[in-house]
């Protein structure tokens, strides 16, 4: 980290802070209306659990109260020099939405990496009223393009977090809260980009529930709030995750630091898979797919519940802060969901070379876990060591330890390592004799694939499998197999392709090509 000069420890102004938000009041609903309170329907838990739907906002993301409330603040000669703001999305569609309403010019500065969901919804808001501008890679490169741009035009900035106004705007939410009469709730759960949003329902919140504990939640490689209270003053980061990108701020703003410091009782880091399970929560209760920083308070809250931090009975508020995100990114945070919570595992798992041993010990997993992933390449080495991603219980992976223990060995969990996450899979064609490579697909049900394996292994040896679950309702894998000799590896081919309906739905042998550049030799 790079150090700072430490600040000023004078408490922030919260009366200041409340007063804007009583102002706010008067101005953001000319573009928006209240967010519904919704109750997570956990049964499992022994405490409630409420989300704030700002998902369902004009712009499905919060920013839309700050921006138009800081816009709509300015004097109509301070308006017509025009506005200029930096954002990586939520920000500059709140912008847009308010240029438009205000009938003035914005330029929006925002990185050339901000998904295309989000450039178009921005354009869709303000129609002639807005310019994108893209440059840099990060926010803080087109904060700097726009600050650089205000001064050689005199628009004015209106800044995504770190100004009075604007926080007071993103308090209306808190407002929401309490008039829902859903209150008093015990805790908070807020995520933290720049602070804006968590200071002011902190300010909000323990104003009218002065008992009630409010914690801002950051990404484990983002966490610039939680670094700036340590310092004792905004500290800038060295390196910035953005995988919830719409956190990913390098250093905490001077305004927000201040009151964050006075006025949370805590802040939560937590990790992407975290985050990746909370949107699985949130998809499984209520149907919502939140961008990862819109899941970034319940995967918090989460953090604190398994710690035991969270009173039974207690009531916890968190808010679905966004749900702007590429479609392309639902892939990842499929496969990531559930590592976060325990339930997912990725093991490598020594396994003896010889024919069915690796059928041998998949017979051996307790019935009730799954296997999502498989990654196999034969090496050579006595011992094999395929991956396998599984999806349990903590007594299904102590029974998977049991069973290990019995066979004098254990796995390693790699569930964090790159070569899994890649899926890079090592193996040895030299070593295969007379291969087989096979596209199956069949039934993702509860031992179809093992039926097809038993049907095959009194001949063959595995020597490579790939395998990863999609969803559907059928599994698809990429089989090498190999034989003692030529008449095995016909008699198998036979044999495969007679299966249809036992345990296989569909078998094709891959392509001469895809053969030659799996073996390096022809067919």
């Amino acid at each position: 980290m790079k150090s700072a000069d430490a600040t000023s420890q004078t408490p922030s102004d919260m009366n200041r802070l409340f007063e804007e938000i009583l102002a706010a009041r008067e101005r953001v609903y000319n573009v928006g209306e209240s967010t519904p309170l919704q109750q997570l329907p956990l049964p499992d838990l022994n405490t409630q659990v409420w989300v704030k739907r700002e998902d369902l906002g004009p712009i499905k993301a919060y920013k839309w109260r700050g921006a138009d409330n800081a816009m709509a603040a300015l004097e109509p000669e301070q308006r017509a020099k025009g506005i200029v703001a930096a954002s990586a999305g939520n920000h500059a569609q709140g912008v847009a939405l308010a240029a438009k309403s205000l009938n003035c010019q914005a330029v929006i500065f925002m990185p050339c990496s901000t998904p295309e969901v989000k450039q178009s919804e921005v354009l869709r808001f303000g129609g002639d009223n807005v310019e994108i501008r893209l440059i840099g890679d990060t926010y803080d490169d087109a904060g700097l393009a726009a600050r650089e741009f205000c001064q050689q035009t005199s628009a004015v900035y209106i800044h995504p977090y770190d100004d009075v106004v604007t926080m007071g705007g993103q308090g209306t939410l808190a407002d929401e809260v309490v008039m829902s009469g859903e209150g008093p709730f015990d805790r908070v759960y807020v995520a933290i980009g720049g602070g804006g949003l968590a200071a002011a329902l902190a300010c909000w919140l323990k104003r009218y529930w002065p008992e009630i504990k409010v914690y801002g939640v950051e990404g484990i490689e983002q966490a610039s709030m939680k670094a700036a209270i340590e310092n004792g003053a905004p500290i800038e980061l060295d390196y910035v995750d953005v995988f919830c990108d719409g956190t990913a701020v390098r250093k905490a703003g001077a305004v927000t630091y201040g009151y964050c410091r006075d006025l949370l009782d805590g802040v939560i880091t937590v990790t992407n898979d975290e985050v990746c399970d909370a949107i699985r929560t949130l998809w499984e209760t209520l149907r919502v797919i939140p961008e990862p920083s819109g899941a970034m308070g319940l995967a918090g809250f989460y953090k604190h519940y398994h710690a035991g931090e969270v009173a039974t009975g207690d009531k916890v508020l968190t808010v679905i802060s966004g749900a702007n995100m590429g479609f392309a990114q639902l892939s990842g945070i499929s496969h990531r969901a559930g590592i976060g919570s325990n339930q997912r595992r990725f093991l490598r798992v020594p396994i003896p070379e010889g024919k069915g041993s690796l059928v041998q010990f998949l017979e051996q997993l307790p019935e009730s876990i799954s296997i999502v992933d498989l990654q196999y390449g034969r090496t050579d080495s006595e011992i094999q060591y395929p991956v396998l991603g599984l999806i349990g219980s903590k007594e299904d992976y102590q029974q998977l330890d049991s069973v290990l223990q019995q066979r004098g060995a254990s796995a390693s969990d790699v569930s964090t390592d790159e070569d899994v996450d890649y899926r890079i899979i090592n193996y040895s064609p030299e070593l295969f004799l007379y291969p087989l490579f096979i596209n199956i697909e069949f039934p993702e049900r509860a031992g179809a694939f093992l039926r097809f394996m038993n049907g095959v292994k009194d001949i063959s040896s595995l020597c490579y499998f790939n395998y990863s679950y999609s969803g559907e309702r059928v599994g698809r894998a990429l089989v090498g197999m190999e034989f003692s000799n030529a008449e095995d590896q016909q008699a198998c081919l036979k044999r495969i392709l007679g299966m249809r309906g036992q345990g296989i739905r569909a078998a094709r042998e891959v392509s001469n090509e895809t053969f030659y550049r799996l073996t390096g030799h022809q067919r």
